[in-house]
Formats: structure tokens, sequence, C-alpha cells
């Protein structure tokens, strides 16, 4: 049974760092690529940044240059860094992989960014 179980997420002062935690199981972790999504109140979901393999990595510009993905194959787990943290990364975050035709997600951790 394919599972992605995130944690990490809470509040976070402006300007502060947070990191998030997506453990997987269930399928071959070291050949998918993993992806990082958020969806903020009043909005949909949107791609915050993915990590294939290889360890390639993509950021979505609002991120760029704060966030930090990463991956440990080995223990199965990917991660996401937070820092400068801003108003608009108020979110629920959520792990995603798709294997074939199949999408997963996991449940979603709270980010919150305060004053």
């Amino acid at each position: 049974q394919v599972q992605l179980v995130e944690s990490g997420g809470g509040s976070v002062q402006y300007g502060g760092s947070l990191s998030l935690s997506c453990a997987a199981s269930g399928f071959p972790f070291s050949s998918q690529t993993i992806e990082w999504y958020r969806q903020g109140a009043l909005k949909g979901r949107e791609l915050v940044a993915t990590i294939s393999p290889a360890g390639t990595t993509w950021y979505n510009e609002f991120v760029k240059g704060r966030f930090t993905i990463s991956r440990d194959n080995a223990k199965k787990t990917a991660a996401l860094r937070m820092n400068n943290g801003n108003f608009g990364d108020t979110a629920v975050y959520y792990c995603y992989t798709t294997i074939g035709s199949l999408v997963y997600w996991g449940q979603g951790t709270q980010v919150t960014v305060s004053p």
C-alpha cells in the first residue's frame, strides 16, 4: 500500500524557517519523482518544488531562493526546508508522487506564518 506521510508543519514567525518531511512507503521510492504542493485559504493547489530520482530539483518562482527540497533514498524520505517565510507561505503542504497512471497524495501538514 502506497503511503506518503507529511510531518513538521506548525507555526513560524515571519522571516523564520521550518522543515517539512515526507515519509514514503509501499513503492520503490528511489525510482520516483517526489513533489511538494501547497494549498492556501481560498486558493487552488499549487506546485512548490520537485525532486527527481537523481536529485534534480525544480522550484516555483515564488519559493526560489528560499525553499530547498531534498531526499534521502535510503530512509525513503523527502524534505522541504522553508527559509525567510512570508505570509503567502501559509498553506497546507502536500507530498505527491505518481506511479504509472496513479497519483498519490499525503494527508498534508499545515504551515502558518505569523507576524
